[in-house]
């Protein structure tokens, strides 16, 4: 078992970038979480217009004045619109939660993985060492 778990951590430590490299790895994440963020910002934007062009259609679908605007039963093709737009809106919702909470656990990891370089590159430096 011990043998196991050795190989395993040589295997994700290989995976590593050198510590030599820690500051353009350090701004490569920066860079990299920020792009995220920028593609988080525009997957939330869709998600509330839907939502809200939901919410409007179902107001005007019981509003008088614009009952009494629309053919005959208008306002039922506004509800079925309105509840239309509820679904779709809240599925983007929730890909958006998705991809957000994707992004937290890469922020997560990529932080790791930096205080791990960080080790190693204290390690080599004051012992000659390495994990």
């Amino acid at each position: 078992m011990e043998k196991q778990n050795e190989s395993v951590r040589d295997r994700l430590l290989a995976r590593l970038p050198q510590p030599e490299n820690l500051g353009g790895y350090r701004e490569e994440t920066a860079f990299l979480l920020a792009k995220h963020e920028k593609a988080l910002f525009w997957e939330k934007v869709p998600a509330v217009l839907i939502l809200c062009i939901g919410v409007v259609m179902y107001f005007l679908a019981f509003s008088t004045w614009y009952v009494k605007l629309l053919p005959g039963d208008g306002h039922i093709n506004l509800l079925f619109g309105s509840l239309y737009c509820m679904i779709v809106g809240s599925a983007v919702e929730v890909r958006y939660r998705i991809y957000r909470s994707k992004v937290d656990l890469l922020k997560e990891v990529k932080q790791l993985q930096l205080q791990v370089l960080e080790l190693q590159a204290s390690l080599r430096k004051n012992g000659g060492q390495s994990l």
